[in-house]
Order: C-alpha cells, then structure tokens, then sequence
C-alpha cells in the first residue's frame, strides 16, 4: 500500500515551544529537563521533568477555550496551528467531513481534574466548573481540535501510552485511503500535577535521581529510570495525491510502513514482541533492514527494557548496523506525545539530513548500538524507522521514507 504523507509539523516541548525552536534546541543538544517549578516536588521520590516553561495558552486560542480546557489540549491548539501553517492548509477551504482529528492521549488532563477536585473539598460542589465533565477526558483534546477547526469527518482517540502516538498515524492512514482528505494527527500529554505525579509513581520506572543531567540516560550503565515531560507534537497527514493537488510546499515524508504487537504475559519464557513489532513495519513497507538509514528508539532508561530493545534492533541490523538516536533525552518521555515527537525528529532529520544527538549518555557497549550522542551527525538519510512502547505490554514500529 502506498503510504500518506506528512505535510505540517507543529511542536510544543520543553526544550522548544515551535518546531524550529525545537529542532535547532535538538540539534544543538539543549535539554528541556530541570527540577519541578510547577508545584514543590520535594515530597516526591522523583523531582525532575520536562516542563513546557514559558508556554502562554492564551496567545494559541481564546482565553474562553483556555479557561474550559487542560494544559494536554492547549498545547494541542498549538501544535495544530503551527502543522496547519506549515502544510499550507485553510480547513474553511476544505468539506468539514473529509477533514478527521485521530489524537493520542494517556494521561487525560490530571492538572484540570485536580484543579477542580480541590475546589469540590475546599468549597463545595457548587464551586465546581462544568467543564470538569469535559477537560480532564483523554478524548478531549480530539474533540475541542474537531470543534475549533470544523473538521467533522472519521475522528476518534486511541490510547495506548507512548505507543498510541505512533498507532494515529496507522488509524490515519485507514480513514485517507477511505476517502477522508486530511487527518489532524499526533498527540500532546501533560501530566506533571501533583496528582499525575503520583500516578505515574505507581509504576516504578521513575528516575529518581536529582541532577537533570543524570536523571534519565537510555541503554546506559547508570540507568535507573526515566523522565516524565509534557507536550508533543502534531502532524497533518493526507494522501500524496491530495497533497499535491492541493499544491502544498513541502513534503516532509511517507508514513511507508506500520507494525503493532502485544507483549506476552511476563513469566511465560516468549520474547518481547519490539522486535517483531519493527520486522513487521519494515515488511509492510516493502524494505529489509539494510533499507534503514536511522532508528528513533523508545530509549525507556530501565536495564531490563534497554537490554530487550538494544537485542532486538542488533538482532535486526547486527551490532553497530544503524545509527540509533533518542532525542527525548532532553523532553522526558511524553507519553502519547512522545512518539510524534519522534516523528516530528524523524521527518526533519530526513528534510536536513542529520542525526539528532542523544545527550548525557554513555553507551554501554554490552548493548552494540551505535548511538549518536553529544552532537549531531551528518549522514545520507531516506528511510526512518521509529520505535514505542507503551506501559502495558504495547509496541508500534513506523517507518518513515522521503518523498
């Protein structure tokens, strides 16, 4: 099947509140990560985060949207702006029902809800807005973007953790080659409250180290864990056709290929399912490993994960085969936001035909990657493949392919 293609980027991270500002922040190896300002995380075991700092909500929507909204949906308004901007695309031009919002989401708008919550205990439940019923559902974020820019056709939610921000581009990919015209897709989270702080405790994978700059490193032998961060980023994704009908400037690359499997019940001796996961992409797009020029890993900072992600792309392209690089070492892994974000980094790396850095990682050689780190590298990219997994047992593959 020939894949859509990607038109318009736009990015809210925290080291980058647009795309640009984003990339060159990449490139230049700034990290976004830091102590928690939002609220006093002293109380908690893990106290460093990717935060969005500097982020205004109201110069991205109408103060009234912004006042019935969480923070996971505005950083949505956004990014949406800035990929429709890009991609040339007035949806007033365009029928509302072959225009479709697919989102990711995993955390819901914990910041919203907790607000909310607190007045409910405090004063009662006629201080609670009605919006409460609205801004905290992971499904938000998909219907206040339908709202805002009239897009009325095949719209839809999926969440997967960090695995759904590359599951919307393979539900993208089903509703444009049924007739829709141009998906609004990616995903956005925000989850560092108080309450969505705890939340993500309760999985024990928190890097619990306070330098920044020590506290989430990938498939590094001081791995302890990762960061939490917010934003991420959203993508306009239509068919090749449409897209130059339409005569856009640019094409930033073909969604070529897509893969999802589950993980098997732990205890039951079955290996992972990453692997597969990316042997089945790279076969849905028609290349072998020796087509790939660069892999976006999941990088989740844990030894076990490492161990079983770092096996399977040597087992795919043998030790040293491809470069590897994990951007989010200076977001924080963002949940449903992340992988976009990685696919965001995939597709410019393919436009400016450079590897993105992973910083303050040492790469353990028991692992065999050839992991980019401290600075960029130039190199002759056409292909990408970008891995997730998402807590619960899910993995996604996607493989990206200039145009």
């Amino acid at each position: 099947m020939t894949g859509p293609v990607i038109t318009g980027v736009g990015v809210v991270a925290p080291n980058g509140l647009d795309r640009e500002a984003w990339w060159q922040a990449t490139l230049d190896g700034k990290s976004g990560l830091g102590r928690i300002s939002r609220f006093d995380p002293s109380p908690y075991p893990a106290q460093v985060a990717g935060e969005a700092t500097g982020f205004v909500p109201a110069d991205h929507a109408p103060r009234r949207l912004v006042s019935e909204t969480d923070a996971m949906t505005q950083y949505a308004f956004a990014a949406t702006n800035e990929a429709l901007a890009d991609a040339g695309v007035d949806p007033a031009a365009l029928n509302d029902l072959d225009m479709a919002v697919i989102t990711a989401n995993s955390s819901g708008g914990v910041e919203f809800g907790q607000r909310e919550l607190e007045k409910l205990y405090a004063e009662g439940p006629q201080a609670v807005g009605a919006y409460m019923s609205i801004a905290w559902f992971y499904a938000a974020t998909t219907g206040q973007l339908s709202i805002r820019h009239g897009m009325r056709g095949p719209c839809g939610v999926l969440c997967s953790e960090q695995a759904g921000g590359l599951d919307v581009l393979a539900q993208a990919r089903r509703v444009l080659a049924k007739g829709t015209r141009l998906v609004v897709s990616g995903g956005t989270d925000a989850s560092l409250s108080p309450y969505g702080l705890v939340c993500q405790l309760a999985n024990g994978r928190l890097s619990e180290e306070s330098r920044p700059e020590r506290a989430y490193l990938p498939f590094d032998s001081r791995a302890r864990g990762y960061v939490p961060g917010e934003g991420g980023a959203i993508l306009t994704v239509e068919s090749l056709d449409d897209a130059r009908a339409r005569g856009t400037g640019r094409i930033y690359g073909q969604v070529a290929g897509y893969a999802a499997t589950f993980d098997p019940r732990p205890g039951s001796g079955r290996p992972p399912g990453l692997r597969r996961a990316a042997e089945l992409a790279l076969a849905d797009a028609e290349t072998g490993p020796e087509g790939v020029d660069v892999v976006f890993a999941d990088g989740a900072g844990l030894p076990e994960q490492d161990r079983q992600e770092a096996e399977a792309l040597t087992g795919l392209f043998g030790r040293g085969g491809v470069p590897v690089s994990v951007p989010k070492t200076m977001t924080g892994r963002l949940y449903a936001g992340g992988a976009p974000l990685d696919v965001a980094a995939a597709v410019l790396a393919l436009r400016d035909q450079v590897v993105p850095p992973s910083v303050n990682v040492r790469p353990d050689p028991v692992h065999g990657l050839d992991l980019v780190t401290d600075r960029p590298r130039e190199a002759r990219l056409r292909t990408a493949l970008v891995l997730a997994r998402g807590y619960g047992g899910f993995n996604a593959a996607v493989v990206l392919r200039s145009v």
